[in-house]
């Protein structure tokens, strides 16, 4: 008899001997677990976190259904949309809760990311760059609200990522796909283990020109290699990430351009290379069946390098090139002497900024993890310590150029350099040492009731040392410090229903780069330049957070993995397809954030600003999620809504105007959409044959500067995406997508900016336009086709 003759005799005996109502009645509650702190080992069953914890694996990050590793979160993880401040793919960001994880420098981070347990958040801005992540090689993402034992800049949640190794992925695949603007990506990956040592392997590479005119093209390379070894009670695995890309950017755009032309760019080059290498080295020890000790230590070497094309302050001042200081006083633009004007009266001025930044950064954790029973009940007990710490330089530059009828600057081979007027080369050095000690403890009350506690300690210092002697205002040593609890309860209704509630405090200290432009006296170019450091506080949040999850399932397929006999039997394989299961959620969250930092305009040139504490800002809403799997679908549903909104009265400028204005509580936060609604569904035609869509709806939201939200929102919008795949050997299968499957012409974000155009050498402006608004336009249709095998 085979395997499977034998099986299906057990399940036909097994089922037999139950009543049939009870049988149809039957469900089965999937137990899943997740982490509770930064570092692999804490896992605990998930419907004892006081969360609305999310998590997605492989199969939701594969490229049959969303063609990058973003629009994978975008499309599996409720709550989560992404904006657009760089137009492109590879860099956009990532927003949840109202807060952000950018990888744009100057934007406040409110997401902790961390790759197996280390912190990725860059040393200098807090940054995340998602395309240093090898997204084949992922294993699973967690995304955890409303902890604080994940450290600094967990005020908004914090994203786990879980790479794979050689004894949790086995065999080979290589995959090829390409369409629309000259995407071209591939992969390939490898794992093989022997029970005692294992490998893993994958690289990828995208080519990618873009759509917008004048694009930079896009090139990905990147890596991740993993080595392990285990015994009866020990794990230890070395890794290796490595990525080298240029990535072209084309930012916002002012409307009354992209009316006329929906591709056009407002000034480029916009350029940016990115390196990064990072090995990292982690142990797990289990001495009993309920201690387990993990620890990892990791080294990274990251450096940035960006061009940018922009409008210029410069102005002819009789003859010869002038900067006007905030008093109205003119000066030479270099402190070595007069460079004097020799171009057309009409020609339009521009500059040539580029930044450096060099970052070594080195740390570890070290973890104990116990599940010993407490007073006869089980108890869940977690305590920990890590430390980061980062050696960046941070250079910058000015070069005058021209702006020609195409919006191109080209370098004139002059540099700015002019203190007195706060534009001078940057040569910075900052030192950062975050260090945390955490607790958290899990116990099971009742059978139903579980209660969770704990807390983080941590500590920050930031130390800023100028390297050109001319701006010693930069030199200034910080420290923060502060303790951040966590309070929870979780309630079984049924076996299949979770009530919880919590309550947890985070921060996140001020970053080198905050620090280093912090004085409205000398604003910086944001993204490029530092001056001056007045103190910043640091931020904490307060969140409030109660909801219900669970999940109902019916049919045979579900009752199947339930059977005794299924359980001895000899494959573990789903057998019967007529069950279903439709998981659920409902969350409503309230964070305040005391002490927020804002990214401020110079009311004289809104290319520059500073970051200044805002008071207390709010972000509350609601989350609510539908997953269903019945026979051939899979489908969701979710919506989030969001109001945030400013808590306190302060001053910010205007970019327009130029002049301060008044912001008052209730004010809304720009760049957060109020409204988020995701569905989608797949079905299986035959069962080599897929096909899939989904619809992606985004509320408007106020522009970026707007924060006194006087100017028309960015509006609305959504996309639809399709997705069909075809199995066309065991081993081999064929896939397609079409993203914006309507060509909706769609703004992913907007900002307000000072339309008077450029100085020109004669004294005038040139390229002036009338509408203060700014966008990024969505891209349009894109389609893509591919092939994957494995082997």
């Amino acid at each position: 008899m085979t395997r499977l003759s034998a099986l299906k005799s057990a399940l036909l005996a097994t089922c037999a001997l139950l009543p049939t109502a009870a049988f149809a009645q039957q469900t089965l509650q999937t137990i899943d677990v997740v982490g509770v702190s930064p570092v692999q080992g804490s896992e605990i069953a998930k419907d004892k976190i006081p969360s609305n914890v999310e998590t997605i694996g492989a199969r939701e990050l594969d490229h049959t259904r969303a063609p990058s590793l973003l629009d994978g979160i975008l499309q599996s993880v409720p709550g989560v949309s992404l904006s657009d401040q760089t137009g492109n793919a590879f860099q956009r960001d990532l927003n949840y809760r109202g807060q952000t994880a950018s990888p744009v420098l100057g934007t406040p981070q409110g997401i902790a990311v961390y790759q197996n347990g280390t912190r990725i958040n860059e040393a200098f801005g807090d940054v995340v760059n998602w395309d240093l992540i090898p997204e084949m090689a992922i294993a699973r993402m967690t995304l955890m609200p409303n902890n604080p034992l994940f450290g600094l800049n967990a005020t908004g949640g914090a994203l786990s990522i879980e790479m794979k190794n050689g004894f949790t992925y086995q065999g080979g695949e290589a995959q090829l796909f390409g369409g629309s603007f000259g995407r071209i990506q591939s992969g390939a990956q490898y794992g093989w283990n022997n029970g005692t040592y294992s490998a893993y392997i994958a690289a990828e590479g995208a080519y990618d020109r873009g759509w917008r005119d004048f694009s930079s093209a896009s090139q990905v390379r990147r890596m991740y290699a993993d080595f392990g070894a285990r015994g009866d009670n020990a794990e230890f695995h070395l890794s290796f990430t490595g990525a080298d890309n240029r990535l072209g950017s084309v930012a916002a755009t002012p409307i009354e351009m992209l009316n006329n032309r929906w591709s056009s760019v407002y000034t480029w080059p916009q350029s940016l290379r990115l390196q990064m290498q990072m090995v990292q080295a982690s142990l797990k020890w289990a001495p009993t069946d309920t201690l387990s000790v993990q620890a990892n230590g990791y080294y990274r070497n990251y450096k940035s390098s960006r061009i940018d094309g922009n409008g210029t302050e410069v102005e002819d001042g009789g003859g010869i090139f002038v900067l006007e200081d905030a008093a109205g006083t003119q000066w030479d633009i270099n402190r070595n002497g007069p460079v004097a004007n020799t171009l057309a009266a009409d020609t339009a001025l521009g500059q040539i900024d580029r930044n450096t930044v060099k970052t070594d950064s080195y740390g570890g954790s070290l973890q104990a993890t116990s599940t010993t029973q407490l007073f006869g009940h089980d108890n869940h007990f977690v305590v920990g310590a890590s430390v980061d710490h980062g050696n960046t330089n941070f250079q910058a530059t000015s070069e005058l150029g021209t702006i020609d009828n195409n919006l191109f600057v080209t370098g004139l081979g002059v540099y700015i350099d002019q203190p007195n007027a706060g534009l001078a080369p940057v040569n910075l050095n900052a030192k950062n040492t975050y260090l945390g000690v955490y607790a958290t403890n899990t116990f099971d009350i009742t059978s139903q009731l579980a209660l969770t506690a704990g807390g983080r300690f941590n500590w920050a210092q930031i130390n800023l040392r100028d390297q050109t002697g001319f701006a010693p205002l930069l030199n200034s040593n910080n420290n923060f410090q502060r303790f951040n609890p966590v309070v929870g309860l979780t309630y079984k209704i049924t076996p299949n229903m979770t009530a919880y509630a919590g309550y947890s405090e985070a921060n996140r200290a001020p970053t080198p780069l905050e620090l280093g432009c912090s004085d409205p006296a000398n604003p910086c170019l944001i993204d490029n330049f530092l001056i001056a450091d007045p103190p910043l506080k640091q931020v904490v949040s307060h969140t409030i957070e109660g909801g219900l999850r669970g999940e109902i399932s019916g049919g045979r397929s579900a009752l199947a993995a339930d059977l005794p006999a299924y359980r001895k039997a000899p494959v573990k394989a789903p057998i019967l397809d007529d069950g279903w299961r439709l998981r659920w959620g409902l969350s409503l969250f309230r964070t305040e954030n005391s002490d927020d930092i804002l990214q401020v305009v110079d009311p004289l040139n809104p290319v520059r600003g500073y970051f200044k504490n805002a008071g207390t800002t709010l972000r509350q809403g609601v989350e609510a999620k539908l997953d269903l799997t019945w026979n051939r679908w899979t489908a969701y549903a979710n919506y989030t809504f969001i109001d945030a909104t400013f808590r306190s009265t302060f001053d910010v400028n205007d970019p327009f105007l130029k002049v301060p204005v008044g912001v008052v509580p209730g004010n809304h936060i720009p760049g957060i959409p109020a409204h988020r609604l995701k569905l989608g569904a797949e079905y299986a035609v035959t069962d080599a044959w897929k096909v899939g869509a989904s619809v992606n709806y985004i509320g408007s939201q106020y522009l970026l500067h707007d924060e006194t939200n006087v100017y028309p929102k960015v509006p609305s919008y959504w996309v639809v995406n399709v997705n069909t795949s075809y199995q066309v050997t065991k081993n081999v299968e064929v896939f397609g997508l079409i993203q914006n499957l309507f060509n909706q012409r769609y703004y992913s974000a907007g900002t307000v900016f000072d339309p008077a155009g450029f100085n020109t050498a004669g004294g005038g402006n040139a390229f002036a336009m009338n509408d203060p608004r700014s966008m990024v336009p969505g891209m349009p249709l894109a389609a893509y086709a591919g092939i994957r095998a494995k082997f």
